[in-house]
């Protein structure tokens, strides 16, 4: 009789420590929740829901994703311009390090379909890169139908450059950077377009 005592005393120890232990646990969870769901609505999204919401050629969440990338959209509020500068020099970086890409590509290869593809991707994008600045440059002179011209031919070269792969049925090496050129130059230019 005194062991079933003991074990039920002990048996109840357990219990108690269990629901204390599941109390105190319970109680973290709900605070490490409250903080987990706490967050920063990015102050660019406005922007982006502005000329991303309706567009054909991005989403916002890419307008959010590209801007986002870049420190400086941290203190742009709602100057348009000034986020249109930043996706011009995106636009930059990312036609400058494609060309490297291709540049290095085509050191790997001979001369077949994707060579050819290659290599004709080769002269547009140079002259994304060589355009650039000067596009840049308008962009923030807020000279907007220069800008808009330079930016579309960007966008254009993308396309341009893509497109050859599929016409000559081969898979395209540098599909994403195409992809983003457009997506940014596009992006640009709808930016610039709303500044005022």
């Amino acid at each position: 009789m005194k062991t079933a005592m003991a074990a039920a005393g002990t048996a109840i120890a357990i219990l108690l420590y269990a629901l204390l232990f599941s109390g105190t646990q319970a109680q973290a969870q709900a605070e490490t929740t409250e903080v987990v769901t706490t967050s920063k609505v990015p102050s660019i999204l406005p922007a982006c829901k502005t000329v991303g919401g309706g567009s054909v050629f991005f989403d916002v969440q890419f307008c959010v994703e590209a801007l986002g990338s870049d420190d400086r959209s941290a203190d742009a509020g709602m100057n348009y311009g000034a986020y249109s500068a930043i996706a011009a020099d995106l636009l930059t970086a990312n036609a400058t390090t494609t060309a490297a890409k291709i540049d290095a590509l085509l050191l790997r290869r001979g001369n077949d379909a994707t060579a050819r593809c290659l290599r004709s991707c080769q002269g547009l994008y140079g002259g994304v890169v060589r355009r650039q600045p000067g596009c840049a440059a308008a962009v923030r002179g807020r000279r907007k139908g220069e800008a808009t011209s330079c930016l579309e031919r960007a966008a254009s070269a993308a396309m341009e450059c893509e497109d050859g792969f599929g016409k000559s049925k081969v898979a395209s090496p540098v599909t994403m950077e195409n992809d983003d050129a457009f997506k940014l130059a596009k992006l640009a230019v709808a930016l610039l377009t709303m500044a005022h």
